[in-house]
């Protein structure tokens, strides 16, 4: 049985992004899954990642940069059990670098309880 796509179930899939379990937070992805990344080297998209593994590696890596990173403040909004939208406020210290704390969203599709896609955007103020 799928799950029901509700502000309870992306509380559990941002619960897992905010605790770095990487196998867990795959556990709701499809196997063809896309992550649209805020940024990266490829106009207009920034970096696109594609399937469980390289969204898994992209993730421990991320992780490792920034040991602290989490997402607060989170509000969701969800449509037909195909569509959602989160805001947050995502915040981290990377190593060697200056802390950081942006506003931005998380656009996602998702079929049969799964997430096919997340496009994910934030504010840069400088």
């Amino acid at each position: 049985m799928q799950p029901e796509l509700t502000n309870t179930y992306l509380d559990q899939i941002q619960n897992a992004f905010n605790k770095h379990d990487v196998d867990e937070i795959l556990s709701y992805f499809s196997d063809n899954c896309i992550w649209i990344m805020a940024k990266g080297p490829h106009s207009p998209d920034g970096r696109t990642c594609v399937g469980k593994n390289e969204i898994g590696d992209t993730l421990n890596a991320r992780y490792k940069e920034i040991p602290d990173m989490r997402w607060e403040d989170i509000r969701h909004w969800t449509f037909d059990q195909t569509k959602a939208i989160s805001e947050w406020i995502v915040r981290g210290s990377p190593i060697d670098k200056e802390p950081f704390s942006y506003l931005g969203c998380d656009l996602w599709e998702f079929k049969d309880g799964l997430v096919t896609k997340k496009d994910t955007y934030w504010k840069m103020v400088e």
